[in-house]
């Protein structure tokens, strides 16, 4: 009995989880960058019950041709680096959503972030710019 606990406790320390994520966050917030996103913040949500992702990451494109390149771009450098393909994308003019499941990331036109205020929606998380 105790090897298996002891087994559980071993798996639950392991960083695979954590550096999957860890990766793709970085590899998120580069390919925004790339294209010249601006704005980009991330909302740390793992601490809110209702949250549906452990992690948003917002930024905004100054034209629908920008927003376009940098949902593209994110999709091109997450597959490149860490071999993943989102599990939705809903593409729009003024809005794009990329969803990796625990990492949702929203790409808005500058007014259409204004507009919807997610930031306040999910102002208990912690927030980090970049």
């Amino acid at each position: 009995m105790e090897k298996i606990i002891s087994g559980l406790q071993e798996r639950k320390k392991a960083p695979t989880r954590l550096t999957k994520n860890s990766k793709l966050f970085k590899s998120i917030i580069n390919a925004i960058q790339d294209k010249k996103g601006e704005n980009i913040i991330s909302l740390d949500l793992k601490k809110i019950d209702e949250a549906v992702a452990d992690f948003f990451i917002l930024c905004e494109a100054r034209s629908n041709v920008q927003l376009r390149a940098i949902a593209h771009s994110i999709e091109d450098v997450v597959r490149e680096e860490c071999d993943e393909r989102p599990y939705h994308v809903e593409h729009g003019d003024h809005w794009t959503l990329v969803d990796y499941v625990n990492i949702v990331v929203h790409v808005f036109q500058h007014e259409y972030r204004e507009f919807y205020n997610l930031e306040s929606l999910w102002e208990d998380a912690p927030r980090t710019e970049y």
